[in-house]
């Protein structure tokens, strides 16, 4: 009965798989600064919606008992299941100090877990050609093709470094933007934004963090 349930859920919600973004994660980020004042790593939290977990758990065969809790090899299965990243992939994320783009390695130590009906995955990144003078950063989070909605919604923390603080800035959602997004919605699961005459609309839609510390 549970799993001819998840079934129906599924078929009601197919429509929402025409439209773009297909998948939505709540957001978190945590800044780990070195000895030094440069920032080091950058930790990701992706808290992904219950429609997609429920897509993942079902074709990994996941909680076959619906309790929504995971066994131990279950777990071990799931872990890693977003990490296999293809060449050249960015992480769907950007951060970058003043006018320098700072380069990310691809994540490491990561994990997964299912609560509440959703997966959470958390994975760390090292972070080369940061300076300790003018620590200022910008980091977002964002999908090019907007495939995946990434919001900023989960902490954001700050470690190893003292005086800093952090923001989000939001996406401005002019009309013009608003109607942008209308258009995007309707597109079909096949089409590609770039196709359609959208370019790079996820970093239009994107909301940024900002860091700071001391006088910066």
């Amino acid at each position: 009965m549970k799993r001819l349930l998840a079934l129906v859920l599924l078929c009601l919600s197919a429509t929402r798989a025409i439209a773009h973004p297909h998948i939505f994660a709540d957001t978190g980020l945590a800044f780990h600064f070195d000895a030094e004042g440069r920032l080091a790593q950058v930790e990701v939290t992706w808290a992904y919606d219950e429609f997609y977990s429920l897509l993942v758990t079902e074709d990994m065969e996941l909680d076959q008992d619906f309790d929504g809790k995971l066994t131990e090899a279950e777990q071990a299965r799931l872990t890693g299941f977003d990490m296999q990243w293809i060449e050249g992939f960015n992480g769907d994320l950007e951060i970058v100090q003043g006018d320098t783009d700072l380069r990310l390695s691809g994540p490491r130590d990561y994990s997964a877990v299912l609560r509440d009906g959703r997966i959470i995955t958390t994975h760390f990144r090292d972070v080369e050609g940061a300076s300790a003078e003018n620590p200022a950063y910008e980091a977002k989070p964002y999908d090019r093709t907007y495939y995946t909605a990434y919001d900023v919604t989960l902490p954001v923390t700050v470690s190893g470094r003292e005086g800093c603080r952090s923001r989000v800035r939001m996406p401005d959602l002019t009309k013009g933007l608003m109607a942008v997004r209308d258009q995007l919605a309707e597109l079909d699961a096949d089409t590609n934004p770039d196709e359609a005459g959208l370019p790079n609309i996820g970093e239009d839609l994107a909301s940024i963090v900002i860091v700071t510390c001391g006088e910066s």
